[in-house]
């Protein structure tokens, strides 16, 4: 029988992340609500699945569906701090074409794509023999240009958990609004795709945002002999309806431990 976790989270609570990098940025937020979250062994099972990584519903970028491999990535400030954006194509071609006589491996230009949220640069990349697990000398790579008039991220600094992430200039606001940009860049942050998993996402109106969370599990090996460290978290994108502005909130819910024995996933002791 699967056991379910019920957290009654209320008042006030500061919370810091113990995840790696930036593990001392802090996030203070107001919750009263009882939730119900999936068990333990469920989530031990998705944790240890190295071929699950989202939902079914979560989004599904449009190169998914690529056959070869490739490079997926927005061309970013010299700081490498957020993404740009610009309205103009020509203005991101320029940044595009710069971006790649910078890169370690450049690409021969073969086109260019756009919609609502984005100019997309494709390359073709050239690898040299012997490099990592790439089994092609080439493969696309795609380089995208936010438009403004989607989002404008400047000053959003792409490694905190916390704060202000971007305006999402996109009328009109939304529940589905968040939903998408906050799951769209989710496939540009920067944990360690292996170890950490979303488990679910759900969206909520309130009197002045509109919210979408994505409850995350996180898989930390703790070394010889001892049990692996999961941490349950929830990352909270906000966005407040009078002006755009988008904020992060990163949630530690709380932990437990498992371990893999007899080829398969289960948790320890407590």
């Amino acid at each position: 029988m699967k056991s379910l976790r019920t957290l009654l989270l209320i008042s006030t609570l500061g919370v810091a992340s113990c995840l790696g990098e930036n593990a001392g940025d802090e996030a203070t937020v107001d919750m009263a609500q009882l939730r119900v979250f999936p068990g333990d062994d469920e989530i031990i099972a998705k944790v240890y699945d190295n071929a699950y990584q989202v939902p079914d519903y979560f989004h599904v970028d449009e190169r998914a569906s690529t056959p070869e491999s490739y490079t997926l990535y927005h061309v970013k400030d010299l700081s490498v701090s957020y993404e740009l954006c610009t309205n103009d194509y020509h203005q991101a071609l320029a940044w595009e074409a710069a971006d790649n006589d910078r890169r370690a491996v450049q690409g021969e230009y073969v086109g260019s794509y756009e919609n609502e949220k984005y100019f997309e640069f494709i390359r073709e990349l050239a690898y040299p023999d012997g490099v990592g697990n790439i089994a092609d000398l080439t493969s696309p790579g795609f380089a995208r240009v936010f438009k403004c008039e989607y989002v404008d991220r400047t000053g959003a600094d792409r490694n905190l958990r916390n704060g202000y992430a971007g305006t999402l200039m996109t009328r009109p606001l939304s529940n589905d609004a968040i939903n998408t940009y906050a799951e769209y860049m989710w496939q540009f942050t920067f944990f360690w795709p292996a170890t950490k998993k979303v488990l679910e996402t759900f969206s909520e109106e309130l009197d002045n945002t509109y919210q979408h969370t994505l409850l995350l599990a996180f898989l930390t090996n703790q070394g010889s002999g001892r049990c692996d460290l999961i941490e349950v978290v929830d990352w909270v994108y906000s966005i407040d309806k009078s002006n755009g502005e988008i904020t992060k909130t990163f949630i530690h819910l709380y932990q437990f431990e498992a371990q893999w024995v007899n080829a398969g996933p289960q948790k320890c002791n407590a």
